[in-house]
């Protein structure tokens, strides 16, 4: 009777085993895995996606197929996952429009919070306050006296309408009662030709796309939006240093899933993920497109996620910003 009973327990304890969250997550992936990057081919978020993406197909012995669906400021593709079935076989990689999005439309696209599981970020960068050298203006304090003195006559650029260089933007104007008219540009790149080509005097940008002008003196930064400077700028002052702690942001690069995506696959895809994007090659890679490469929790990037939402909204409501239709 005792030997029957230890065979029952020996029997339901491998069907635990067999059937436990664990091990449904040891078996994932067990096909492809597709990976939604909501913006067009080329760009800081897709170059990310399929440096990452590769070495996640090496490891996990499966394709990892990177899909540009663009479009509606990304609003197109990010919905696409939301509606995606939560199994882990559809994933995004997005920035930090993503938490922008929802308060900047007027038909709600996604709910940041309730339609996705976070995974982690894979990079982050500041954005950077950049003026063209024959701008008079060598800090913020006298940028800000510059376009005082001078009503109307400046505008700023950002990589489009939305974007947090735009917001920051914004929030500038705000903060100091300028009247710098946004100018968007359907991303840097546009920005910078602009910028060389001296028709555009000042930018909020990501660090990524500015720091290579930076360095070589075509342009000057006069703030980074990190909490802390940027090793990339060391020299360059923080948005908080120069009088507007609310305009912190980071351009981050970062990995969700479907909402209910099993918490189990959650943490694989947060452990190979990170794993990936830390390794040696790859971190050399994002670290000379200017990028951090801290991969953080899920449960940090879910915070973060909802702090930076309720951020932006009321950056929104306060600048006026109207509802994009």
């Amino acid at each position: 009777m005792t030997v029957s009973k230890n065979r029952w327990r020996a029997t339901l304890f491998l069907l635990f085993v067999a059937y436990s969250p664990l091990a449904f997550a040891q078996d994932y992936p067990n096909k492809p895995v597709r990976v939604v990057v909501p913006f067009a081919a080329g760009g800081p978020t897709d170059i990310v996606a399929r440096l990452v993406g590769t070495k996640l197909a090496d490891k996990w012995g499966q394709p990892v197929v990177i899909e540009n669906v663009v479009g509606a400021s990304g609003n197109i593709g990010t919905r696409n996952v939301a509606q995606a079935a939560p199994d882990g076989t559809t994933l995004l990689v997005t920035t930090s429009g993503f938490v922008v999005n929802p308060s900047l439309f007027a038909s709600k696209p996604y709910d940041p919070v309730n339609d996705f599981a976070p995974v982690t970020i894979l990079a982050q960068a500041p954005n950077v306050l950049i003026v063209h050298p024959s701008v008079e203006a060598k800090t913020v304090a006298e940028l800000i006296s510059l376009v005082k003195a001078n009503p109307g006559k400046y505008s700023f650029a950002s990589a489009g309408v939305g974007q947090t260089g735009h917001l920051t933007g914004a929030l500038f104007n705000v903060k100091f009662g300028l009247d710098m008219a946004h100018v968007p540009f359907n991303g840097g790149g546009p920005i910078m030709n602009s910028m060389m080509g001296g028709h555009t005097l000042i930018a909020f940008l990501s660090l990524p796309s500015a720091a290579a002008y930076v360095k070589d003196g075509k342009v000057r930064a006069l703030a980074v939006t990190s909490p802390k400077r940027s090793p990339i700028l060391p020299n360059v002052p923080t948005i908080r240093e120069a009088g507007i702690p609310e305009g912190e942001t980071l351009f981050f690069q970062g990995v969700l899933a479907p909402a209910k995506t099993p918490a189990a696959i959650i943490r694989k895809l947060h452990m190979d993920a990170a794993a990936a994007a830390t390794l040696p090659d790859v971190k050399q890679k994002l670290e000379a497109s200017s990028f951090e490469v801290e991969p953080i929790s899920p449960d940090a990037f879910a915070t973060l996620i909802k702090t930076e939402t309720a951020q932006w909204a009321k950056v929104i409501e306060d600048a006026k910003i109207p509802k994009v239709q």
